[in-house]
């Protein structure tokens, strides 16, 4: 940076005092102009500030990353504070010895954009969280990139889904992220008509009342389904990006029950343990009672392929 402001010891210590009672302080935001009153705008160094056994005192887990990254990582989470930007450096922090679970990076197939299991990438991250405020809640609006929309405009995303179906349809596809889809059926491209007018876990409800029906606490008939309850982004060891475990997805789930973890092995076309996470029939009928394997049990034939009958979207029976 080129303009460095000269701060005076006993400015300097107010200034520091003043940062570390704001109510901003504790919070991870990106830094703009009024950063220190606008006296630390532009500044280079943030030990003039900021020593480093105070910052992040709060959160063992940033401080013990902070400790021993030092101030190298600082612009990845409060941006450059007025200075040359810089591509963020995302997985310094989050990877799976930092930070564990935020998010969970386990797993050999991830969204990472290039088609290969090479794991998470800063790139990767960025493409979808390129407008985050790092404030340790994640706001769609906020959190995700303003990607085009249907009509070419970059506004916020109100859902984690509106954001995936950005990309994820036949007609308005993000410049750069295009899909590659085996047909104009593919589950990649059509999804945004499958959501909106067919799949029973988009914005088309079932009617709770057929002969399978029967859900796990938190979920209801009358409510939407996110891609990110089925599908992890970050990493996992199923095809299609579905989640290994409970813990990866199913957000609606009581936590006391998803947080078990229960594990989810898809293979052949057997979907049954990540059916069954959230499906519980209330009458069990067609050896329901028959344990899918991850100790869980509610789901009718719960071996061979579920395909022939269930897809994204409606098939021979109404729902999934």
């Amino acid at each position: 940076m080129n303009n460095i402001v000269q701060i005076s010891r006993p400015r300097s210590a107010l200034l520091l005092l003043l940062i570390m009672i704001s109510p901003l302080a504790s919070a991870a935001l990106v830094l703009d102009p009024s950063h220190g009153g606008g006296a630390a705008w532009e500044l280079d160094r943030c030990a003039a500030c900021h020593p480093l056994r105070f910052i992040h005192l709060g959160d063992p887990g940033v401080y013990a990353i902070v400790g021993q990254e030092g101030y190298a990582t600082c612009y990845s989470c409060h941006g450059t504070n007025g200075g040359e930007e810089k591509p963020p450096v995302c997985v310094d922090c989050h990877n799976s010895g930092a930070l564990p679970g935020a998010p969970a990076l386990d797993g050999t197939h991830s969204h990472n954009f290039n088609d290969t299991e090479s794991g998470l990438g800063d790139d990767a991250c960025v493409a979808c969280h390129a407008a985050s405020d790092m404030d340790g809640r994640f706001t769609p609006e906020i959190d995700l990139t303003k990607l085009p929309d249907a009509n070419g405009k970059l506004t916020p995303s109100h859902s984690i889904t509106e954001f995936c179906l950005r990309c994820h349809n036949r007609g308005h596809q993000v410049p750069g992220y295009e899909i590659k889809a085996e047909s104009r059926y593919d589950p990649l491209v059509a999804m945004e008509d499958n959501y909106r007018f067919i799949d029973y876990h988009g914005l088309r409800h079932g009617s709770g009342k057929r002969l399978y029906y029967g859900l796990r606490k938190g979920y209801r008939y009358a409510a939407w389904v996110e891609c990110t309850d089925c599908h992890a982004m970050h990493g996992t060891n199923n095809p299609s990006l579905l989640i290994d475990r409970s813990g990866k997805g199913v957000a609606r789930l009581e936590a006391q029950f998803r947080d078990k973890d229960w594990p989810v092995d898809i293979s052949e076309g057997n979907y049954a343990q990540l059916c069954v996470l959230c499906h519980q029939m209330k009458s069990p009928v067609d050896a329901a009672d028959n344990d899918t394997g991850n100790g869980l049990a509610g789901i009718h034939r719960v071996t061979g392929d579920c395909r022939p009958c269930h897809s994204h979207g409606q098939a021979i029976q109404a729902g999934l």
